[in-house]
């Protein structure tokens, strides 16, 4: 697998499907998570959405009949990357605070 950093909307997207949610609630969930920092806009979550489930990382769930809905899944290459990214800013962390103790 190939060693990419995530941006921040698309770490928060995934993170905000690992229970399957519509649209509107991964705006929420996003925001909610993010502390405020990362706030989409529809347009902008749609194209996101899209893209990640052209690469696989996620993938639309069949529509309930009568709803207008689509909720998404994160898929088990989704939650891979995930949890590569999570291993990534961890260690970000520990070697920020690694150098920063000895400052102290």
């Amino acid at each position: 697998m190939e060693n990419l950093a995530l941006t921040e909307s698309t770490y928060y997207i995934l993170l905000s499907l690992y229970r399957p949610q519509h649209g509107y609630g991964i705006m929420q969930q996003t925001e909610q998570l993010s502390g405020g920092r990362v706030r989409l806009a529809a347009g902008t979550l749609y194209g996101a959405l899209n893209s990640l489930c052209e690469k696989g990382w996620i993938r639309q769930l069949p529509i309930e009949h009568g709803s207008r809905k689509k909720e998404y899944q994160l898929t088990d290459e989704g939650l891979l990357i995930l949890k590569h990214e999570l291993a990534r800013l961890q260690q970000l962390v520990a070697n920020g605070e690694s150098i920063l103790q000895e400052k102290l």
